[in-house]
């Protein structure tokens, strides 16, 4: 990719400050609110937003609002991330300043840990009761990570992300990771849990899955897990999410089989119970996709009523065809999961 020697310019002249270095090295390690930059950099929210938003100007950070919250980031655009990156990797606790400004950084993630240990504490009960049911997560996300395969990808979507387990185990295969729920509560769980396991490359954010805050034609792995037995009008969710893939990227679905477990209704909120291959067959073809493999968990043991987990994948119907003088290109030139 190549800058303009002005533009290079202005983006050095608005890294070229300790204030707002230290503030790069922080976002390169997650999302942070000004709040949480005030009290890891000691200094008051007029100066803290000023830094952000000469920040801002440069194309080095991004921002997104969560309710009366606003989160930064890293930019998602792939050559002011990878320069931020290249340009704080030599400072990380190679200063004392720096040093220290990690050590509150890592209060902070304690107290986003506890926030989350008290919602789940709270909602263990009915989460243990419907796991109950089906086959353990771990034999499903087991199948999840031999269909998508061990070669790396540009970017990853999870639509509801939940918990974000889906953004951890794929960690590390994605350059860039991005979860979307509607729930603050379950953000900060998931934001907990990404901090807990080390993950950089990956943020959450708060979002409609009818309308997802993201670039479309942008993503090689998107996933929704547990997700559209919640929602009303699950064709058109997956018609949303298509639109998100880029050429021949894959859509991930888990889900139920079909069931009459009608208490799921009442105590659970779940609008639909379960669905077919042919439902989902129709919805990826309405969508673009093609649906290229589905596959059944049945639950094991006891008689009383069970639950069937599914998990179906689609890919998108375009071909990518890769320019042989862009190495990043032609990383993608192949469907995840497939080698060259």
């Amino acid at each position: 990719m190549h800058v303009a020697l002005d533009t290079m310019v202005d983006t050095l002249k608005a890294a070229a400050e300790s204030s707002r270095l230290r503030i790069l090295a922080l976002l390169s390690r997650g999302d942070l609110t000004v709040s949480d930059l005030t009290e890891i950099l000691g200094q008051s929210q007029p100066r803290v937003s000023r830094h952000l938003k000469l920040l801002l100007e440069a194309g080095l950070i991004g921002r997104y609002q969560e309710g009366s919250w606003a989160f930064f980031r890293l930019s998602d655009t792939d050559a002011a991330r990878d320069f931020v990156l290249r340009l704080v990797s030599g400072i990380r606790g190679a200063d004392p300043q720096v040093e220290r400004d990690l050590e509150r950084l890592a209060s902070v993630k304690r107290k986003r840990q506890d926030r989350a240990a008290e919602y789940f504490s709270e909602n263990a009960a009915s989460w243990d009761h419907i796991r109950s049911l089906h086959v353990p997560d771990r034999a499903v996300e087991t199948a999840l990570l031999k269909l998508v395969g061990k070669r790396p990808f540009q970017s990853m979507l999870d639509l509801g992300t939940g918990t974000g387990r889906l953004l951890e185990i794929f960690s590390p295969l994605y350059r860039r990771g991005v979860g979307i729920d509607m729930s603050r509560e379950m953000l900060t769980v998931a934001r907990a849990n990404l901090d807990k396991a080390g993950i950089s490359n990956a943020q959450v954010r708060q979002g409609d899955i009818f309308a997802p805050p993201v670039e479309r034609d942008a993503f090689d792995l998107v996933t929704i897990h547990q997700v559209l037995h919640y929602l009303d009008d699950p064709a058109r969710a997956i018609r949303e999410a298509a639109r998100l893939l880029r050429p021949a990227g894959r859509l991930v679905i888990v889900d139920f089989a079909p069931h009459t477990l009608e208490f799921l209704r009442d105590a659970h909120a779940h609008v639909r119970l379960g669905f077919s291959d042919r439902q989902i067959a129709d919805w990826f073809s309405e969508a673009g996709l093609d649906l290229e493999d589905s596959q059944e968990f049945e639950p094991r043991g006891g008689n009383e009523a069970r639950l069937t987990v599914k998990l179906w994948l689609g890919r998108d119907r375009r071909m990518l065809i890769a320019d042989p003088s862009n190495d990043r290109q032609a990383v993608n030139a192949y469907p995840i999961g497939e080698t060259a």
